[in-house]
């Protein structure tokens, strides 16, 4: 009998314990959450081999500086800092980079910057669609509703209605113009 009350005591205590923890998720704005790959390099013959250390190792220093860069903008909301993390990834060619570098300009004020680096992420990949939201979101805030429209029917298109992107910005285009809102 004491054996038994001991083990319910501890499965007691365990139970309170699990039920008490804290739930730990990270929450990301998809799909940007994930760091692209690397840029794949043409080999020389002296290079290392697909899979080495030598890649691993680059390809873990990309993503390490992605997420620090990412962490930068939306946890700590220091976006001059987040641009210079991005931009010495020496990946402002990729998608997910250029549209955190003009996420962050944005969100700084620098508008006409910011434009430059949404158009050169389309260039990189026309079906990004967090790039299509943010550049969106940009048009709302400039007073571009039409295009802002075309952004939102171009993220219906590569995700449909439901995702968290088109949500965004369809909830954007349903405030009056001219609220001065900042997304």
């Amino acid at each position: 009998m004491n054996k038994l009350a001991i083990r319910l005591l501890t499965l007691a205590i365990l139970s309170l314990t699990l039920a008490a923890a804290p739930v730990v998720t990270a929450v990301y704005a998809a799909p940007d959450n994930d760091p692209p790959p690397p840029p794949k390099k043409k080999k020389k013959s002296s290079e290392a081999r697909p899979g080495s250390e030598q890649t691993a190792f680059a390809q873990n220093a990309f993503a390490n500086g992605y997420r620090a860069a990412y962490a930068a903008i939306y946890e700590r909301h220091d976006y001059a800092s987040a641009i210079e993390q991005l931009k010495a990834l020496g990946r402002d060619d990729s998608a997910a980079v250029a549209n955190l570098i003009g996420y962050s300009y944005r969100k700084l004020g620098d508008y006409k910057v910011s434009q430059i680096w949404y158009e050169r992420a389309l260039k990189a990949d026309p079906s990004h669609v967090k790039t299509w939201q943010y550049y969106g979101l940009w048009q709302v805030e400039q007073g571009n509703r039409d295009q802002a429209q075309y952004h939102l029917n171009r993220i219906a298109e590569l995700t449909g209605t439901t995702s968290e992107e088109y949500r965004s910005l369809a909830a954007a285009l349903e405030k009056p113009p001219g609220t001065g809102l900042v997304y």
